[in-house]
């Protein structure tokens, strides 16, 4: 019988694992970026073309490598890092698996440069889909580049289940984010088709924090730290104020190296526990440095899971770690500028005894005493009081005429209206009317009984039909602002913001990106206020995250944020006029039975239904 198993070609077999670690343009950045971590690089420059599906490369300024060893690299399972299985349980570096740069060459089109600081000349070498074309020396700065062009060139279908250009970017941008925020001490660099989008120093992790995700994120860290013999603990959470619809901003390292621990972020809400709103996240950037052998990190192809030898004792002291922070931070002194020193305590009266205050007075005041004036003294400071005489009070009665005896009797025999309601309802009383209950449902009488309409809900689906028919008719009503409106963003809501210029300008907006981090807005929709731009475009950005820009529905969510972000709000008090016109707009929509998130927009209240409720 003949045999059917037999050994794959290398080419195959590189492409299979290409299948487990290059997924898209965001697996190669990743894969290049912790290279170049791992040769001890102090300055790291990503280039990326069309979200990388033409262009990835990344220069660095480490070690470089020798003749054998660039030539060696793009081996399966050739790695400087392990030698014994042991060595897997004693990891410090990225990577260790000898697979990713054999899986990249595999499926597209790469370009090595690299040259030691010891020697004269470096090494160049072409490949496509893992076959050598060329190598030779050439003249190069210490250090290494990699040059990766049309990413999945040899396999179509894997190239064409590529997302846009706008979502790869955003994968390759969390990336990129991932391994910067691990390694505050290097430089980093990102361009993105010529234009400058992170330029990182060399800092502190606070600062590498605040130049990635703006200005305004420095207000919202609260600090950790926390040295057990178990875990050392450093980084930051957000204040409760400033938590997220979205999980964005959160990030765990270990030991240097991006994790996803759904354990640990248990832990963290545990501590944000009474103090977060329903369905909010809140940030975090937490650093964990542990014993390599206490630790499991090779049970997932791309590293970001890992395995914990003393897992609950780890998430007990993070949990305790971040409850102390948030309470520290509620009781912490700030300090005052404008403060008065003239009304401080001196310190030396911490030693002195407390005097009883004396109350001076005179025992022989009267007020009641028809003496002209009676003199009477507290302290230095003298009154006197004066006896106005009787006769006086009554000349302010004078010229008033007196009361008949008939119109008193008139008022007392008038007679008293036992019900609330008068028989005959004034013709104004008859019309609709409306009224509020707790400031968030609009009551109104009908024929069959009572309607009661939810005032937020209502207002969305009407705003959200609104701004369907401005996009789909182009008729939006735009008014200019005087003085611009400036909105700071990280830069990758800034990204996600100009993938939506277009639609956005169809509603009215009228932006201007000022630069990676900042976006001018010079005109609104007529439907917002100007203090209502930057939770508006929260919102904006919050339902895109949420949505993951399904096709299609890219308008639609759009106007379903923002009609939930200018939306009458509950607790607005409403004038009839206003509540009368929001009924009816309501009943002119094409459906105006749900709101734009399938929540029920008003209840009728049938006559049949009151009557059940007062049955003995």
């Amino acid at each position: 019988m003949t045999s059917i198993i037999q050994l794959l070609p290398d080419h195959v077999a590189n492409q299979i694992a290409a299948g487990e670690v290059v997924q898209r343009p965001a697996s190669v950045v990743k894969e290049l970026i912790e290279n170049a971590v791992d040769a001890k690089a102090t300055d790291i420059k990503l280039v990326v073309k069309d979200a990388g599906k033409t262009l990835i490369q990344v220069i660095d300024n480490g070690q470089g490598m020798s003749v054998t060893d660039a030539r060696l690299c793009f081996e399966r399972h050739a790695t400087s890092k392990i030698k014994h299985a042991e060595d897997l349980f004693a990891i410090h570096t990225k990577g260790f698996r000898g697979e990713a740069l054999a899986s990249i060459a595999a499926v597209a089109h790469v370009e090595l440069k690299t040259k030691q600081d010891q020697e004269e000349l470096g090494t160049h070498i072409i490949i496509e889909g893992s076959k050598v074309v060329a190598q030779e020396p050439i003249v190069h700065p210490k250090g290494t580049s990699f040059l990766v062009k049309n990413l999945f060139f040899n396999i179509p279908a894997r190239r064409n289940f590529l997302k846009s250009d706008s979502i790869e970017l955003r994968h390759v941008l969390d990336e990129f984010q991932r391994v910067a925020l691990a390694h505050p001490n290097i430089a980093f660099t990102m361009l993105h088709n010529g234009v400058e989008v992170f330029q990182l120093p060399s800092t502190n992790l606070r600062q590498r924090i605040v130049n990635m995700f703006g200005v305004k994120t420095n207000e919202k860290l609260v600090p950790i730290t926390e040295n057990t013999d178990l875990v050392s603990i450093q980084g930051f959470v957000m204040k409760p104020e400033y938590a997220k619809k979205t999980r964005g901003e959160q990030f765990f390292f270990v030991n240097h190296r991006f994790i996803k621990s759904s354990y640990l972020h248990h832990a963290i809400m545990n501590a944000y526990e009474g103090l977060l709103k329903e369905a909010m996240h809140p940030g975090y950037f937490l650093y964990l440095e542990v014993p390599p052998h206490t630790i499991d990190i090779n049970i997932h192809p791309t590293k970001t899971e890992i395995k914990f030898e003393e897992e609950q004792a780890i998430y007990a002291i993070l949990r305790s770690a971040a409850k102390h922070s948030l309470g520290q931070f509620q009781i912490a002194p700030i300090l005052d500028f404008e403060r008065d020193p003239n009304l401080d305590t001196p310190y030396e009266y911490n030693r002195l005894d407390a005097s009883i205050p004396q109350v001076d007075f005179n025992p022989q005041f009267n007020p009641f005493s028809n003496s002209e004036s009676i003199k009477t003294s507290t302290g230095n400071t003298s009154f006197s009081t004066k006896r106005v005489p009787q006769e006086s009070w009554e000349s302010l009665y004078a010229g008033i005429p007196e009361i008949s005896q008939e119109l008193i009797a008139s008022i007392e025999e008038e007679p008293v209206i036992s019900s609330l309601f008068s028989e005959e309802e004034p013709e104004e009383s008859k019309q609709a009317s409306y009224f509020q209950i707790q400031r968030k449902y609009v009551v109104s009488p009908i024929k069959s009984g009572l309607l009661v309409m939810h005032q937020n809900r209502a207002h969305q689906r009407i705003l959200y039909e609104q701004l369907l028919e401005q996009m789909t008719q182009f008729n939006a009503v735009s008014q200019p602002l005087l003085f611009p409106v400036s909105v700071k963003l990280s830069v990758v809501e800034t990204q996600m913001l100009q993938e939506l210029q277009p639609v956005l300008h169809t509603l009215g907006f009228q932006l201007e990106f000022a630069s990676n981090q900042e976006v001018l807005f010079h005109a609104l929709p007529n439907h917002a206020e100007a203090n209502q731009i930057e939770p508006l475009i929260q919102e904006v950005l919050h339902e895109l995250e949420l949505e993951q820009q399904k096709p299609g529905k890219q308008s639609e969510m759009i106007a379903k944020a923002m009609a939930k972000a200018l939306a009458i709000k509950t607790g607005k008090s409403l004038t009839d006029t206003e509540m009368d016109h929001l009924v009816h707009q309501l009943f002119a929509c094409k459906e105006p039975h749900i709101s734009p998130t399938q929540q029920m927009t008003f209840y009728k209240l049938e006559g049949q239904d009151l009557d059940k409720k007062f049955e003995l």
